[in-house]
């Protein structure tokens, strides 16, 4: 399941910076990728548009790299799952 979580967090990292998807590896940090701050606004914008979650402003402007940025998105992503009951 992250790896999906993974593989679309990237895929929005790229959309978002119009750079080539396999110039974003999950171990990039923000610095190396040209990711300032306004970008790291639109690709959280995008990234709780995609996986339909909320993310709290100030957990996310600890975010320093890609690698926490996965992380982060997956724990959200599984902390709504078991907070929704299956159908």
């Amino acid at each position: 399941m992250s790896d999906s979580i993974q593989d679309r967090v990237l895929k929005i990292i790229a959309n978002t910076r119009r750079i080539p998807l396999d110039s974003v590896r999950p171990d990039s940090t923000f610095e190396e990728l040209g990711i300032d701050s306004l970008d790291r606004l639109n690709i959280l914008f995008d990234l709780e548009s995609e996986f339909d979650i909320e993310i709290d402003d100030e957990e996310a402007k600890k975010v320093q790299n890609i690698p926490e940025m996965i992380a982060g998105i997956t724990h959200l992503v599984e902390a709504k799952a078991k907070a929704s009951p299956e159908s």
